[in-house]
């Protein structure tokens, strides 16, 4: 009697060795390929999905990119954000009067969002550190002989005990030295005048300061080496103590350090050398206009990426249909964000346009940089360009101030604020429409106009403020690209959002197809392993009769 063997792993044979003569194997798996059908359908929709949500994800990050470019240029609100705000970083412009190269004598930083201004400087005189020798020994390193302590230090500062033992040598007392200079603010070398001849040199760690040395008990040390005489007074001299000295504007100023950061807020002179007679250094204090200049390279770098990827979008065959890689081909997000993107960059900002700057656009929509006109321009005028790509408010009164903003306010408003008799503000408006009230906060209103906007007055009277806002072209892109390209709640975001979420509802839609295919399968391997061992049975039935009948004849 033939057997039949079954076995449940999907895609190996079910039923083997027919005696039946009926592929049963191939009719499980036409039954089974026809339920998993749809499952194959799913996973060419999830795949293509993919192709896209991959397409929709580079389009965000290309997004925020400019996001992150514009930013830069668009003098973003509120404290956290102005580290951001390129039109604050500052930069000092020296120019020699005179018979002077001003950066062998001075340099000068500055910090971000510092005051302009421009300063006469002389420097009559840089600070000097304090440094004093012994007299020769015949060798560094042969025992000195003294046993002894003395303190060492800088006039007004911490003084440290040094202790000496009699086997100790020039280099173990320069080193014994060295070792306290964190208290002492001195150190010590140990300097080779010839092969018989060395000395300790000591020398200040600040400007402006003496050396002060005593013995405090046993051998007198210093005086042993020659550092000292027996008066304690320093034996040889080689650069005495001095302040620096500097005209500001005709004003003499003196300091103990050649870096002086305390005379104006946010800048630091850096001396060098003294200014020859009839000579100073011009030190402006402006914009840093290589960091504009950057920025801008960075905003045109960051939307050409964007604007590359874009065009790839709009390709067709020969034929008229969409390329391969055209995978968001006819979308709308990225028809409304091309549209946006572009009239934020066509837009006139008091008669003012890109091209003022040296930009313009190719053959396929990518911006072009003239850095010779761009160069210009920052030297003419970079309130001007600071005017045609950033926000700007104005207002009638000064008690007024903008903490945060949003993007849609109109360009022209009138504030109505009212104040109680106590100085608390119970009420307030704007062209209308009404603000929340928080203390000395005026929250625009979700939904409305304003939304976004939060303002601060400082006032104790109810006053009608007439306000103007600016939205130059960097702010024209940022909330264009943040509305689209934001991680979190940007419309990509809720797109790529919704098709990981129809992705993984067909991805469960498929397995359970599956499943249940596998499930189908198992039951057609028992139903007709069943059925081939009836037709096995009934063979074997067959031929025992068939024999039965033969052995009768």
């Amino acid at each position: 009697m033939t057997s039949v063997t079954s076995t449940s792993t999907t895609g190996t044979s079910y039923t083997s060795s027919y005696s039946s003569g009926i592929d049963w194997d191939s009719l499980i798996e036409a039954a089974v390929s026809a339920k998993t059908a749809a499952a194959d359908t799913i996973d060419t929709k999830i795949s293509d999905n993919e192709a896209k949500l991959e397409a929709y994800e580079e389009m965000q990050t290309l997004l925020q990119d400019v996001v992150t470019a514009a930013q830069a240029l668009r003098s973003p609100s509120g404290t956290s954000a102005k580290a951001d705000d390129v039109f604050l970083d500052r930069a000092a412009y020296l120019t020699a009067n005179g018979d002077v190269d001003e950066s062998s004598v001075l340099s000068v930083t500055v910090e971000d969002g510092s005051d302009f201004g421009t300063y006469d400087v002389e420097i009559l005189q840089i600070a000097k550190a304090h440094k004093v020798i012994s007299a020769s020994v015949a060798s560094k390193t042969e025992d000195l002989g003294y046993d002894g302590v003395f303190s060492i230090g800088l006039d007004g500062g911490e003084s440290a005990e040094i202790t000496i033992d009699s086997d100790m040598s020039l280099s173990e007392i320069a080193e014994a030295i060295n070792d306290v200079s964190s208290t002492s603010g001195i150190t010590a070398s140990v300097v080779k005048i010839s092969d018989s001849k060395y000395e300790l040199l000591l020398t200040a760690g600040d400007t402006g300061v003496d050396i002060i040395t005593s013995s405090v008990s046993g051998d007198d040390v210093l005086a042993g080496i020659g550092l000292t005489d027996s008066s304690g007074k320093f034996t040889n001299v080689l650069q005495e103590s001095q302040d620096a000295i500097v005209s500001l504007d005709g004003v003499e100023i003196t300091r103990s350090s050649n870096d002086i950061d305390d005379v104006i807020d946010g800048v630091t002179f850096h001396l060098y050398a003294e200014t020859p007679d009839d000579t100073s250094v011009t030190v402006e204090v402006d914009t840093d206009l290589s960091s504009v200049k950057e920025a801008i390279q960075s905003l045109v770098d960051a939307y050409n990426a964007y604007r590359e990827f874009a065009y790839t979008q709009q390709q067709v065959t020969t034929s008229g249909s969409a390329a391969d890689d055209a995978l968001l081909f006819g979308d709308g997000t990225l028809r409304s964000a091309n549209n946006q993107i572009s009239d934020a960059l066509n837009t006139m900002i008091d008669k003012l346009s890109i091209a003022d700057i040296g930009l313009s656009f190719d053959s396929t929509n990518n911006l072009v940089l003239d850095e010779d006109v761009l160069d210009d321009a920052l030297l003419e005028d970079v309130e001007a360009i600071q005017s045609l790509l950033s926000f700007d408010m104005t207002s009638s009164s000064s008690s007024l101030g903008l903490l945060a903003r949003g993007a849609s306010a109109p360009t022209s408003f009138t504030l109505e604020i009212e104040v109680d008799d106590d100085g608390n503000i119970t009420s307030a408006t704007a062209d209308g429409v009404a603000l929340e009230v928080s203390d000395t906060r005026l929250l625009g209103i979700d939904g409305t106009e304003f939304e976004g906007f939060s303002f601060v007055y400082v006032g104790t009277e109810s006053k009608s403020i007439d306000v103007e806002i600016s939205y130059g072209i960097a702010e024209l892109l940022y909330n264009a690209t943040e509305a689209i390209g934001d991680e979190e709640d940007g419309t990509l975001a809720e797109i790529i959002s919704g098709m990981q979420d129809v992705n993984t509802t067909l991805e469960a839609r498929a397995d359970d197809i599956r499943d249940r295919a596998e499930t189908y399968r198992d039951s057609l391997t028992a139903r007709y392993a069943s059925y081939e061992a009836k037709i096995a049975e009934a063979k074997a039935m067959l031929a025992y009769l068939d024999a039965l009948l033969n052995s009768e004849d």
